[in-house]
């Protein structure tokens, strides 16, 4: 899931004012140009292997390190830094420096170990979802019990970032058109992909053939050794659910008990990736639609068939004429920003209000800065034109992890019938945004896997049933591949469950962390 408006994958929840994580094309996009002759419904059949039960000699010396723990300007938190190897596969080449942070369990009661949390991307800061959400803002119970701990992935915030555009480059960058209507518009697409590819590998070259999920569920083992914790307990969100089912690929005798909210699907390929999550946008788009057709301030209509209709006709005005936004960068409202900031607002139905607003302001007043802010939020842009990493990062770990979707332009146009079936509103523009990694400097190293975890402890998986970014299938998919989960059904919308409201989904999950028991066998909530 992406690198440009592509969806991303990760939680915004509770995180009111931190990060809008997210799918679609960034979460799927991968690398080379090897899948493009796959059919774009086939699954995996390999399996994901086991790494042998003992740890290599050669990697003691990361798995015996002892952290220096100190303060980092938060209050109740430590901050430490962690070593992993850059190259798993020969460990003396030269090691990666993660950053790491965690809040004490506060009590009362018997501690039971460490909570590793991640909020998917992937490019999502982990150590500033702990500080600014989950060590504070998780049910106090878990927090009495549990140290918080997070780990900042590698090439991700302060864990050696991958970098790639400056914050003017990516200004650019973020308004290119994603559904080019001729031959000029697509040479000028296809230009700004190679060229943000160009400076990824011009300024991380070393780093980019090393920060693939595989390698990271690697790290979260070597922190879980050093933290002292025989098993992992984990609560990975959106694309953290794939770094969590890994993991137990990989480990699965060191499980514990795992939470994988919003859950990908390990065995499937970048462009069916691509084309299930347009499909999940169309859902949460249509209840969208429905929701706001029946409100008085509706700039879309007052039927629910008409508002995606004349969405559509919207970013076709926009993609003409663009629209002033008070931006003090000279920035106006055209199609590929606002699609982005409709897609932020499809995350998190208490958006929805302020996404009627913005869409007011554009139509009714000519004003895009409501729209704008939103597709700032997404893209992680402050106000003074400075953007984090985690578009770098998301396009390196998904261009890596998986072969792209396609090898160019032209499957591309052949693959455009079926994507605009999924989403008439968004499916041209997830379709285009599909295309990123195809110019990738780093041949992708992953590929689709089933991940079984056989032996692995009890693991639930969590699907809601209107998921945007991670589509409901997923979860079943993965709840059915690994051979110990059980599958923890949210109905409703959003992205991810846990902490969203439902005391039906939160008391469960809480029971599982607090208790170890699973659910019952396929539960659902509202």
């Amino acid at each position: 899931m992406h690198t440009r408006r592509s969806p991303r994958r990760s939680p915004r929840r509770f995180l009111t004012g931190v990060t809008l994580l997210s799918v679609a094309a960034l979460l799927v996009s991968a690398c080379s140009s090897g899948e493009a002759a796959s059919p774009a419904g086939s699954v995996a059949r390999a399996e994901l292997a086991a790494l042998p039960r003992a740890t290599p000699s050669t990697l003691a010396p990361y798995y015996g390190q002892k952290l220096d723990w100190r303060s980092c300007g938060v209050p109740g938190f430590e901050c430490a830094t962690m070593k992993a190897p850059l190259d798993y596969a020969h460990p003396g080449a030269g090691d990666v420096r993660l950053a790491v942070s965690r809040r004490k369990a506060t009590g009362p009661g018997k501690r039971l170990g460490s909570l590793l949390v991640n909020p998917g991307g992937p490019g999502g800061s982990a150590v500033g979802y702990v500080q600014q959400f989950a060590g504070i803002g998780y049910p106090v119970e878990v927090r009495a019990r549990y140290d918080m701990v997070a780990v900042d992935p590698r090439g991700v915030a302060r864990s050696e970032p991958v970098l790639c555009l400056d914050g003017r480059e990516m200004d650019s960058y973020a308004q290119t058109d994603v559904t080019p209507d001729d031959q000029r518009e697509t040479t000028e697409l296809v230009d700004a992909y190679q060229k943000f590819a160009e400076s990824c590998g011009s300024r991380s070259a070393a780093l980019l053939r090393h920060v693939s999920t595989v390698e990271t569920a690697r790290d979260m083992d070597v922190l879980r050794a050093v933290l002292g914790d025989a098993r992992l307990t984990y609560v990975g969100a959106s694309y953290g659910t794939l770094l969590g089912a890994t993991y137990a690929g990989l480990f699965p005798e060191r499980v514990g008990r795992l939470v994988l909210d919003g859950a990908m699907d390990p065995s499937l390929p970048a462009r069916r990736l691509n084309l299930d999550q347009t499909a999940g946008f169309e859902t949460a788009f249509r209840s969208f639609a429905k929701d706001c057709a029946r409100r008085g301030d509706c700039p879309l209509g007052t039927r629910e068939g008409e508002v995606g209709r004349n969405l559509k006709a919207f970013f076709r005005r926009l993609d003409a004429h663009p629209v002033p936004t008070g931006d003090p960068d000279g920035r106006r409202l055209g199609e590929a920003l606002a699609t982005t900031g409709v897609i932020a607002a499809m995350y998190d139905e208490s958006a929805w209000e302020q996404l009627r607003e913005a869409l007011t302001s554009a139509i009714e007043e000519n004003d895009g800065s409501g729209l704008l802010a939103l597709s700032d939020s997404y893209y992680e842009r402050d106000g003074d034109g400075r953007y984090t990493n985690l578009m770098s990062a998301n396009a390196a770990v998904n261009c890596l992890d998986l072969p792209a979707a396609f090898s160019g332009p032209e499957e591309v146009r052949k693959a455009l019938p079926s994507f605009e079936k999924a989403s008439p509103v968004f499916g041209e523009g997830l379709a285009w945004a599909s295309l990123n990694c195809t110019y990738w400097p780093v041949r992708a190293t992953g590929e689709p896997r089933r991940i079984e975890a056989k032996g692995a402890a009890p693991i639930v998986v969590v699907g809601t049933t209107r998921d945007p970014a991670t589509p409901y299938p997923w979860a079943r998919a993965l709840s059915r591949q690994l051979t110990s989960a059980r599958l923890l059904t949210y109905v409703g919308d959003g992205h991810t469950a846990y902490g969203r409201g439902s005391e039906c989904i939160d008391s469960t999950i809480n029971a599982y962390l607090l208790r170890g028991t699973p659910p019952a066998p396929a539960k659902r909530c509202r």
